[in-house]
């Protein structure tokens, strides 16, 4: 019996060749979705065993899409395939429930164990992804009551977003040096060492 896997990207090229790369062998491809919005969609649809799932897509953040199928198609496992090589993303997938993250540059073969792997109710997860996803397990307290100001609630949902300081900058007008000052802030008001943890503690709040 062959799995059935859902491909989202928002490049028609990457689906196409996942869809060629995928071919003559025990996936069968039921459907091919161009953004967050329409991959959920398509999720409750068709109900495929896996979805392989982009991270920056046209219409919003494959990672919000990830949320949503984990909660509205629990049965169905979900992969990141990401150009992206971002321990905060890796991080906040785990978080959400991905059974994978693989680099887009990752070989057909490579592809293929893991869409079994996954299917078949394993979660092989990257020893980096592990890892990150364990410190930040055992030092984050989503407990704790931090009175982050309006725009340190801003800066930490674009952390948790894999957004550089540089890109958090300009998205929110202020300077590099000012976004390094509230990410000191925020990492000290909510008791962790690292971004990647503050992202997993912006993610059990809810606040992504």
């Amino acid at each position: 019996m062959s799995i059935r896997v859902l491909i989202a990207d928002d490049h028609e090229v990457v689906r196409s060749g996942l869809v060629a790369l995928l071919a003559d062998s025990e996936v069968e491809v039921v459907g091919a979705a161009s953004g967050g919005h329409e991959v959920v969609t398509l999720a409750q649809e068709k109900k495929p065993d896996v979805v392989l799932l982009d991270i920056r897509m046209a219409d919003g953040d494959g990672l919000e899409a990830l949320d949503e199928i984990r909660t509205l198609v629990p049965e169905t496992k979900v992969m990141m395939l990401s150009t992206f090589d971002n321990p905060t993303y890796m991080a906040r997938a785990a978080a959400l429930g991905a059974s994978d993250y693989l680099l887009k540059g990752s070989s057909r073969e490579q592809l293929l164990a893991a869409i079994l792997a996954v299917a078949a109710g394993e979660s092989p997860l990257k020893a980096e992804m592990r890892r990150l996803a364990g410190k930040a397990g055992e030092t984050v307290d989503p407990e704790i009551d931090a009175p982050l100001t309006p725009r340190e609630g801003q800066v930490l949902r674009h952390m948790a977003l894999g957004l550089s300081n540089k890109e958090i900058g300009r998205s929110l007008g202020i300077t590099v040096d000012t976004v390094k000052e509230h990410v000191q802030n925020i990492l000290r008001k909510i008791h962790v060492t690292d971004r990647t943890q503050a992202a997993v503690w912006a993610v059990r709040r809810k606040l992504v």
